[in-house]
């Protein structure tokens, strides 16, 4: 199992240390990285690198909304997951299009921590009861316009059987069984749907997908 390298950014002390007692108990994982804010995780990424990070929303200097949008900016390969007490569904769904891969609760247990920084790492993507519920919410109270069909966002047949694909938490080795592709050919169509619908990641393409009527809910 290839061990994941995972960074924590959290301004309380406390909390840092009992997320660090939780992370002890699951094996494969190991933290590589600590910081208090948005500011000091970019002067550590200099250092270390993580796979995966775990994001408070409210630190003192640089605070979680913009820290996301920084790190996919410097830093578009590690898969973000916050961790924080709001449940405001308008910036839980604003979160993942700007390129969070997962949404978690501060009063989550130790098996759904593992579960999403897991799902994170290997699919791009965690969403668990409360953000599919939020995001539902949310795409419902707005004015969907239909996919636009042009040379800046026509979707071929096969690309749309990846998105698909990608939107019921397949893993890139998933989708090319299915499809009998090549692991590498299915990571092209990714790589190409992220760029057409002008999205960070794949939780982000998702989110867009659903809310421009690509794909069904």
């Amino acid at each position: 199992m290839e061990e994941i390298k995972l960074g924590l950014i959290d301004d309380h002390n406390l909390f840092r240390e009992g997320i660090k007692l939780l992370l002890k108990k699951i094996p494969g994982i190991q933290l590589v990285l600590e910081a208090v804010s948005g500011k000091d995780l970019l002067v550590k990424l200099n250092d270390v690198v993580p796979d995966v990070i775990l994001l408070d929303l409210e630190m003192g200097e640089m605070n979680g909304v913009d820290t996301t949008i920084k790190l996919k900016e410097l830093y578009p390969d590690i898969k973000i997951i916050i961790l924080t007490m709001h449940k405001e569904e308008r910036m839980t769904s604003y979160l993942m299009e700007i390129g969070a891969s997962g949404y978690l609760l501060k009063d989550t247990n130790q098996q759904e921590l593992e579960e999403a920084i897991r799902a994170v790492h290997e699919k791009g993507i965690y969403f668990n009861p409360f953000v599919s519920e939020a995001l539902l919410k949310e795409l419902k109270n707005k004015t969907h316009k239909p996919p636009k069909i042009g040379k800046n966002y026509y979707l071929t047949s096969r690309e749309l059987e990846v998105l698909e694909l990608i939107a019921k938490e397949c893993t890139t080795a998933e989708i090319a069984e299915q499809l009998f592709l090549s692991a590498r050919t299915i990571e092209g169509h990714r790589k190409n749907l992220i760029s057409k619908l002008g999205v960070k990641n794949t939780a982000g393409l998702i989110v867009k997908a659903i809310k421009d009527k690509i794909i069904s809910v």
